[in-house]
C-alpha cells in the first residue's frame, strides 16, 4: 500500500516542454491587464441575474455582466459561490458553453475560461451525480481502491457537466476532532493521507496525468499546508507549527500528490506562527515550488488576498494584500466578487514596481499551461450527452461499495450484532430520517442542507431498517433534535416520552445520533460531547433495559463516553453518502461483515485530543503516592481499531534481515500469517507500525508504517508481506533535515495501533 513516485516518460516530458514553450508564446502576445486577467477568477453570481431560488430558479447569465468581466476585465476563470445548488448536467454544459462562446469568439486573444467546482465527494453541485461517502468514510475502509474509484467516477461526472477543473482532494492532516472539516481529509496519519491522496488524484487525472482525456479533469490538492491545526479547533484560526512538525506530519501528503502530477494547489486560509499563509514566500515558494518541486498552478481560497487586509491586519490597504500575495507566489486570486479593484490595484502595483513583470508572467503562463494541457483551446467544452454512464448502477454500486467495507463496528457486546431476524426494532434520534447526518456538507450545496431536493429516491436509516427487517417489525420515534433544550420543551417533549414508552415493546433499540451538516465555519464548535438532547435520550432508553445499539453518523467523533460503557454495541458510519444506510442495515442484519478501522483516535474527553502517534510523555501513569492525576493517553477507541463478526489470529513474524547500515538502499521485508479462527468470511486490516526506541529528537511512540486489508474465508491462512526502507525510519530533526539514525527500531504487527500481535527488533548501524 506504499506510495510511490510519478514518473514522466520521456514523451510526456517533450510534450510538457512544447507546452510551456507554447504557453510563453501566448502570454508573450497578452497585454499587462490581459495577463491579470487570467490571474482572476470570480464567483458564477457575479455574472449572473435572477433569484436562485427552487423550485422556480430563476438564476441565468448576464450577459452584461459576463462581457464586463470576460471582455473588459479579461477575467479567466469561475467557480461557484457558497450558495449555489447542484443543476444537472445539461444545465452546466449549456451555461458554461455560453461562458466559452464569448471568452473564444469575442475576447483578442482567445484564450478559454477553465470553471472550477468543489466536487468533494462526488459530483457535488451536479443533481443526479453518485455521492460517494466523504473521504474520512473512504479512509475508514483502509483500501485505497475506493479512493481510485471515487477520484474515476467525479471526474467522469464532472466532466459530464463541462467542468475540468476540481478543488479536490482534501490533504489537511485531522489530528483536531473539533476542527470543522475533519471529515473533508483522510484522517490523522500522514502516511494513510498520502496513500489515499495519491490514489485519489491518479483517479481524478488517470495514472498518466494526461488531463486532456476527457473523462478526467485537473485536481487540486489543498489546503497547502497546515489548515487544520488551529490552536482553537475552529475554522480560519490561527495555528503555531514548528518548522519540523509541519515538514514531518503536514507535508508528507501533499508531497506525495505532487509526486502523483496533481496540476492544482489550494492555500491554507489560515495563519501560521503569525504569518498568514497567502503571504509566506518561505510557504509559498521556498517550501512548495523549490523544496517539494511542485509545478502548477497556486489558487487562493475564498477572498483569502483581501482577508490579509480586512480580517488579519497584516496589510494596511487591499492594495498592499495584493502585492504580498502575489510577490510570495499566488499565481490566481478567488476574488471572488470585485474583480474590477483586483485588476485596477494589481496593474498598478505592477507599473510601480512593486510588482515585478516577471512574477505577472510566470502565474499569468503557468494558467495556461494547465488550460493547454486540459485541451480547453482546441475542446473547450465537454456535453452531458457523451457521458452515458453518468449516475450508472455500476458507479451507484462502488459508492456502497465503499460505506460497506468502511462502517466500524466498535462495540459488539456478547456477539448482539448481527441483530436477530424478525426481532422487534425500535429506531430512534435524529439521525434515524436524516439524510443530512449520512453524507455532510458538500452535498449539492456547501452546507449539504438542500439534500432532500435532490436525493429523495435514496433511503434514510429508517427507510433501510425497515427494507431489511420488514416494516411490521421497526417502529420509529425521533425522541429528540439536535436542537437546544429550549425548543426541546416545547417541540419534542411528547416525542421524547413516546420513544421512552415505544421501546417498552421492542427487543433492541437503534438509537440513531450524532451530528446535522454542516462545513466550514458554520460547523464551529464549544463542545465537543454529543449534545445534551442526544445524550439524555440515550440515557433514558439504557433505563428501559433494552438492549440499545447506538449508531453514530458525524463529521467528526464526538465525545460519547457518558453513555459509551453502558450501550450494547456501537457502530460507527462516519459520513458514508447516499448508500450508507443501505450498507449500515446489511451489517446490522448480518449481510454484510463489518471491515472498517478508524482513521482517528476517539477521544473519550473534550480534553484529551492527542493523536496515536504522540510521545511516550502522553503515557505518565497514576502514582500510588504524592500524585494522582487523570492525564494519561486513554482514548475512547484507538486509531486503527475495528471489529467485526468473526476474529483471526497473527504469528509468525519474520524478517529477512535484523540490521543495516544507514545509507543502505535495501529493502526490509516482513511476513506474517493471518488466520480467520471464526465461523464465517471476514476481512482484516494488517497494519505495520514501527517505534524509534532512542533518537536525538524525542520520538513517537510509534508511526504507521504500511498496512494491507485482505479478506480471509473461515478457517484460511495467508500471508502478508511488507516491503520498507531505512528512510521509512527517518524523521525530520531539529535542523530541519529528514534523517535516519542508527540505533534500535521495534518493528510491530498488529489488529490496531493498541493491539500488536507481534514485534522484532531491528538495528539501524
Amino acid at each position: 500500500m506504499a506510495t510511490t513516485l510519478g514518473i514522466v516518460s520521456v514523451a510526456q516530458a517533450q510534450n510538457n516542454k512544447d507546452i510551456d514553450k507554447q504557453a510563453a508564446q501566448i502570454v508573450s502576445q497578452m497585454t499587462l491587464a490581459e495577463k491579470i486577467g487570467q490571474m482572476t477568477q470570480v464567483s458564477i453570481d457575479a455574472v449572473c441575474k435572477g433569484a436562485d431560488t427552487p423550485p422556480t430558479s430563476t438564476l441565468q447569465l448576464d450577459m452584461d455582466k459576463l462581457r464586463d468581466a470576460v471582455l473588459n476585465y479579461h477575467v479567466g476563470s469561475i467557480l461557484n459561490s457558497p450558495n449555489t445548488r447542484a443543476r444537472t448536467a445539461q444545465w452546466w454544459t449549456e451555461i458554461i458553453a455560453q461562458i466559452q462562446e464569448v471568452a473564444m469568439k469575442e475576447t483578442r486573444v482567445k484564450v478559454p475560461i477553465i470553471y472550477g467546482l468543489d466536487q468533494i465527494h462526488g459530483a457535488t453541485y451536479t443533481a443526479g451525480s453518485t455521492m460517494f461517502p466523504q473521504e474520512i468514510t473512504l479512509a475508514a475502509s483502509w483500501n485505497p481502491a475506493h479512493a481510485r474509484k471515487m477520484g474515476e467516477v467525479t471526474a467522469y461526472e464532472t466532466r459530464a457537466s463541462n467542468v475540468p477543473w476540481n478543488f479536490s482532494p482534501v490533504l489537511d492532516l485531522g489530528i483536531d476532532p473539533r476542527f470543522p472539516r475533519q471529515y473533508e481529509g483522510f484522517g490523522e496519519d500522514p502516511y494513510i493521507g498520502s496513500v489515499f491522496g495519491y490514489e485519489l488524484i491518479k483517479g481524478y487525472e488517470g495514472d498518466d496525468n494526461n488531463i486532456a482525456n476527457p473523462t478526467k479533469l485537473a485536481a487540486c490538492m489543498k489546503h497547502f499546508i497546515g489548515y487544520s491545526a488551529p490552536i482553537s479547533g475552529k475554522d480560519r484560526t490561527p495555528a503555531y507549527i514548528p518548522k519540523s512538525v509541519l515538514l514531518e506530519y503536514h507535508v508528507p501528503a501533499f508531497q506525495a500528490a505532487i509526486d502523483a502530477g496533481v496540476h492544482t494547489v489550494m492555500i491554507n486560509s489560515g495563519i501560521i506562527n503569525n504569518e498568514p499563509v497567502h503571504a509566506s514566500y518561505d510557504l509559498l515558494t521556498t517550501l512548495l515550488r523549490d523544496e517539494m518541486g511542485f509545478k502548477g498552478m497556486i489558487v487562493t481560497d475564498w477572498e483569502d488576498i483581501n482577508k490579509l487586509y480586512t480580517r488579519d491586519r497584516l496589510a494596511t490597504s487591499i492594495k498592499e494584500s495584493v502585492k504580498l500575495a502575489i510577490n510570495a507566489g499566488i499565481d490566481m486570486s478567488m476574488v471572488p466578487y470585485d474583480y474590477k479593484e483586483f485588476c485596477t490595484v494589481l496593474t498598478e502595483l505592477v507599473n510601480e514596481g512593486e510588482v515585478p513583470m516577471s512574477r505577472i508572467d510566470d502565474a499569468a503562463t503557468r494558467i495556461v499551461v494547465l488550460k493547454l494541457k486540459l485541451d480547453l483551446f482546441n475542446t473547450p467544452n465537454t456535453y452531458s450527452k457523451d457521458y452515458p454512464e453518468f449516475g450508472s448502477q455500476a458507479f451507484r454500486k462502488a459508492s456502497y461499495d465503499a460505506a460497506a467495507d468502511a462502517i466500524t463496528l466498535l462495540k459488539n457486546d456478547n456477539n448482539i450484532l448481527p441483530l436477530k431476524k424478525g426481532a422487534k426494532i425500535l429506531v430512534t434520534g435524529p439521525n434515524a430520517v436524516s439524510k443530512r447526518s449520512l453524507n455532510g456538507g458538500w452535498t449539492f450545496s456547501w452546507q449539504g442542507e438542500k439534500i432532500d431536493e435532490f436525493a429523495s429516491e435514496y433511503n434514510n436509516i429508517l427507510d433501510a431498517m425497515k427494507l431489511k427487517f420488514g416494516k411490521e417489525n421497526v417502529a420509529y420515534i425521533p425522541g429528540v433534535s439536535y436542537t437546544d433544550a429550549v425548543e426541546y420543551a416545547t417541540e419534542y417533549k411528547n416525542q421524547f416520552d413516546e420513544a421512552i414508552a415505544a421501546a417498552k415493546d421492542v427487543d433492541y433499540v437503534v438509537l440513531c445520533l450524532g451530528e446535522n451538516s454542516y462545513c466550514e465555519k458554520p460547523g464551529d464548535l464549544d463542545d465537543l460531547y454529543l449534545n445534551d438532547l442526544q445524550t439524555e435520550l440515550a440515557k433514558e432508553m439504557l433505563k428501559t433495559g433494552k438492549k440499545v445499539i447506538l449508531v453514530l453518523s458525524e463529521g467528526r467523533p464526538r465525545v460519547i463516553s457518558k453513555i459509551s460503557s453502558k450501550v450494547d454495541a456501537i457502530v460507527q458510519t462516519y459520513l458514508p453518502g447516499l448508500y450508507g444506510a443501505d450498507a449500515l442495515a446489511d451489517i446490522l442484519i448480518g449481510n454484510v461483515n463489518p471491515s472498517g478501522k478508524l482513521p482517528y483516535t476517539y477521544p473519550a474527553f473534550p480534553n484529551s485530543l492527542v493523536p496515536y502517534f504522540h510521545k511516550h510523555s502522553e503515557e505518565q501513569k497514576k502514582s500510588e503516592g504524592v500524585y494522582n492525576y487523570e492525564g494519561d493517553f486513554n482514548p475512547e477507541f484507538h486509531f486503527g481499531y475495528g471489529l467485526g463478526y468473526t476474529t483471526f489470529s497473527y504469528s509468525n513474524l519474520k524478517i529477512d534481515k535484523k540490521q543495516l547500515a544507514k545509507d543502505s538502499q535495501e529493502d526490509i521485508t516482513l511476513s506474517i500469517d493471518i488466520t480467520n479462527t471464526g465461523k464465517r468470511e471476514g476481512k482484516e486490516v494488517v497494519q505495520l507500525y514501527s517505534s524509534d526506541l532512542f533518537a536525538s529528537l524525542i520520538p513517537d511512540t510509534k508511526r504507521l508504517r504500511r498496512f494491507e486489508k485482505i479478506s480471509l474465508k473461515a478457517g484460511e491462512t495467508k500471508t502478508v508481506t511488507f516491503k520498507i526502507k531505512l528512510k521509512d525510519l527517518s524523521f525530520i530533526n531539529m535542523e530541519n533535515k529528514r534523517v535516519v539514525e542508527p540505533g534500535d527500531f521495534e518493528l510491530q504487527v498488529g489488529s490496531s495501533s493498541n493491539d500488536i500481535k507481534e514485534k522484532v527488533l531491528f538495528t539501524v548501524l
